[in-house]
């Protein structure tokens, strides 16, 4: 009997990988196509497989009523208004910033979009191919949701709708502020017509709700539902184009060349170039609040345990903190260079030679003390495939004066989220090597942390193999299980560790641009743990979780630099 339930479980899951293959395959079919219609003939393949996917992310896709966490988290991706647009189009950077045009920033990523006109959104791409999956895997689940809010409010062939649908109308519509009351009678008419009870809407309303749209549910409702039954009964169907520019740069990572360029230039106008340097791919504050926070915040820090102290900075109402923090890292040399390639990668650069060692709350040893100083160099998190452009173009030999230099690579390290397959959010996983999801391309490695690097400070530690995969919003319980469950013993998954590695082995074992023996650390802390329901990364964000593994990891990093 065992056996039998085990095949099934196994199918389910080969389906699903299936699925997410005939996903990226057909991504790429259309982008190369320049254009497609997501609910015409041409998106039925997205459709389908998304709807035998049925991932954690998009909850109850597969069902007749609404999905509105699944909403939310897609929604905080894509630029406000896009609902309202029949013509969503794919751009490379094509010189709109330098236009009347307002950029508008998704909350939740970074990237530039632009309102063409009422009917029209563009959306740039400089982030590569991870971020055309993104996008269209999140359309694809918007515009399925769309047309079960149409099915549910038309009546007949000739466009006639149900009195919840004009109700909904009329609140939207309405250019006066709703009152209380008006409010409710508008969200028990979106109650039924999105198949979910008045309480369920009650309790996401407010985390939709903009400053500037307090009825933003109500809004995205309508305009989805709208623009559906306009597909339904006029055929106008909603549009996603490619332009042509993105479509011949794609690939020949344009903006990493000019984003690792830039950086170079820099260092070697602070005569920084030749100097021994480690770099860090982590987000902008850790290491910076681990160098300079105990001196900058001298007497707060007294009071408080280090991790009291990071906690009081990464609380979003202490920007007076932060800001001393910032001011004190200026002082002491560190080279702040914001993003201007389109990589949206800002970077730090610190220069081990002008920090005071005495005001460190971290070991250093007497060696390093003596030896000649290194360059710390903080790029921030790389989305997906760009990992893979940005490190290989960092890594390549530079020329000056017709000179060629070899960057002088001590270490790389990677600290990143992941979702997690056992345990649970904050907590660190430890990767031996990356595999790449769908194939069996595997990239194992010495990794320098250890998982008795980290242990002993109320964290539970993970040591395993972790999967990239293509996108995190693509993944079901059934293809996490057979991970969790085989003999490629997975602890989690992310989206760049391949990516990263495939460029260190290549730089450093193969094209011999930087040293062959560079020292290689890989840490993650646990975002989610998609296995356990509710606990998918559309249950919201780490809070303070997140705060002390991504110091442990920060100091266990410096630490092994600094001896």
């Amino acid at each position: 009997m065992s056996n039998k339930i085990s095949h099934h479980d196994r199918t389910r899951a080969q389906e699903s990988s299936n699925a997410i293959e005939r996903m990226y395959i057909t991504m790429r079919h259309l982008f190369n196509r320049g254009f497609y219609k997501p609910m015409g003939v041409s998106g039925e393949t997205l459709r389908e497989s998304l709807l035998q996917l049925k991932p954690e992310i998009y909850g109850s896709i597969g069902e007749e009523k609404a999905e509105l966490e699944g909403l939310l988290y897609v929604v905080d991706r894509l630029p406000k208004g896009i609902e309202e647009c029949t013509f969503i189009n794919l751009t490379s950077d094509e010189g709109y910033a330098n236009s009347h045009f307002q950029p508008i920033i998704p909350p939740k990523r970074r990237r530039n979009c632009y309102r063409i006109d009422a009917e029209q959104m563009n959306i740039e791409i400089t982030r590569g191919r991870s971020e055309i999956y993104d996008i269209l895997t999140h359309l694809t689940f918007v515009f399925i949701e769309s047309h079960k809010i149409s099915k549910r409010v038309l009546i007949d062939e000739t466009g006639n709708t149900t009195r919840d649908w004009k109700k909904l109308e009329k609140a939207v519509l309405s250019k006066k502020k709703l009152t209380q009351e008006e409010r409710e009678v508008a969200i028990s008419h979106t109650a039924n017509i999105l198949g979910r009870t008045f309480n369920e809407i009650l309790i996401v309303y407010d985390q939709f709700a903009l400053d500037t749209q307090p009825e933003r549910l109500l809004h995205i409702v309508y305009w989805l539902g709208k623009l559906a039954i306009e597909e339904i009964i006029n055929n106008n169907k909603r549009t996603v184009t490619f332009s042509p520019v993105l479509r011949e740069r794609l690939g020949h990572h344009i903006h990493g060349e000019i984003w690792s360029n830039n950086i170079k230039e820099i260092l070697y106008k602070n005569d920084l170039l030749e100097r021994p340097i480690h770099i860090i791919s982590a987000n902008m504050h850790s290491v910076m609040n681990s160098l300079f926070a105990p001196n900058a915040l001298k007497t707060f820090a007294k009071k408080k345990s280090v991790f009291e102290l990071y906690e009081a900075i990464s609380d979003k109402n202490n920007q007076d903190l932060r800001n001393k923090v910032t001011k004190e890292a200026l002082q002491k040399g560190m080279i702040y260079i914001p993003d201007s390639s389109g990589t949206n990668i800002d970077v730090q650069i610190f220069d081990t030679a002008k920090i005071d060692f005495s005001t460190l709350d971290i070991e250093v040893s007497e060696d390093f003390k003596k030896a000649e100083k290194p360059v710390i160099f903080v790029m921030d998190y790389a989305f997906g495939e760009q990992a893979y452009e940005t490190i290989d173009e960092l890594l390549k030999p530079i020329h000056f004066n017709g000179k060629k230099t070899h960057l002088n690579v001590d270490s790389i390290s990677i600290m990143g989220k992941a979702g997690i397959l056992e345990g649970g959010k904050g907590d660190i996983m430890i990767p031996s090597a990356h595999i790449f999801e769908g194939t069996a391309d595997n990239y194992p490695f010495k990794n320098e942390l250890s998982k008795k690097d980290l242990e002993g400070h109320d964290v539970a530690v993970y040591e395993g193999t972790m999967i990239t995969v293509l996108g995190t919003s693509l993944q079901n319980k059934e293809i996490l299980k057979f991970f969790f469950n085989s003999t490629w013993n997975v602890i989690g998954l992310e989206m760049e560790g391949a990516h990263y590695q495939k460029a260190i082995q290549a730089a450093s074992k193969v094209r011999r641009s930087i040293n062959p023996n560079v020292k290689v650390r890989y840490a993650y802390y646990a975002s989610d743990n998609p296995l356990e329901t509710g606990s998918t990364l559309a249950s919201g964000g780490l809070g303070t979780t997140g705060v002390k593994p991504t110091y442990l990891i920060t100091r266990k990093i410096l630490q092994q630099i600094f001896n």
